[in-house]
């Protein structure tokens, strides 16, 4: 089989500052929104307040820990924390928060806007949440199934999960 170790040096840091990026986007963006609605105490309904909250959380969790995994990656690449292992373990985690977090939040505000003829109030920032939210949990998705593989390679191989990711 083909030495993969240069694809996963080289897609690591990719992955995960795409994975930073957009979240650090989605963060704003739901930051804000919590922020409008607090303000005003304007929110439409409780469960929007509700999941629009849990956006907020999941997004900074996801920008805190990509951001310590592109350090650990280059800074400790044989510490448990850049291991097989971790990856899965977060990329599991963060993929559930991700996917229940966007699919509440898009049901909540109703399977997407039409902000042109809805009274939903910062409706365009919404839907930018809504689809800045989808993005990332694809992303989270590709990245939970390449573990996932590389993971299956190091188990059939006799290799341990705590072991370096390349």
């Amino acid at each position: 089989m083909a030495d993969s170790s240069i694809h996963i040096r080289r897609g690591h840091p990719i992955f995960f500052g795409l994975l930073l990026f957009f979240s650090l986007i989605e963060g704003c963006i739901t930051a804000w929104l919590v922020s409008r609605y607090n303000d005003h105490d304007t929110y439409p309904s409780h469960s929007i307040r509700d999941r629009l909250k849990f956006l907020v959380f999941v997004s900074w969790w996801t920008v805190f820990f990509s951001a310590a995994y592109i350090a650990a990656f280059y800074a400790a690449f044989l510490s448990f924390v850049a291991s097989i292992a971790s990856h899965l373990a977060w990329l599991a985690l963060t993929w559930i928060f991700w996917l229940s977090s966007t699919a509440a939040f898009t049901a909540a505000l109703g399977g997407g806007q039409r902000c042109g003829s809805s009274t939903l109030t910062y409706c365009s920032q919404n839907v930018s949440a809504e689809a800045f939210g989808w993005i990332t949990t694809i992303l989270i998705s590709f990245g939970f199934g390449v573990i996932l593989f590389i993971a299956y390679r190091s188990i059939s191989r006799g290799d341990r999960l705590s072991g370096e990711l390349a």
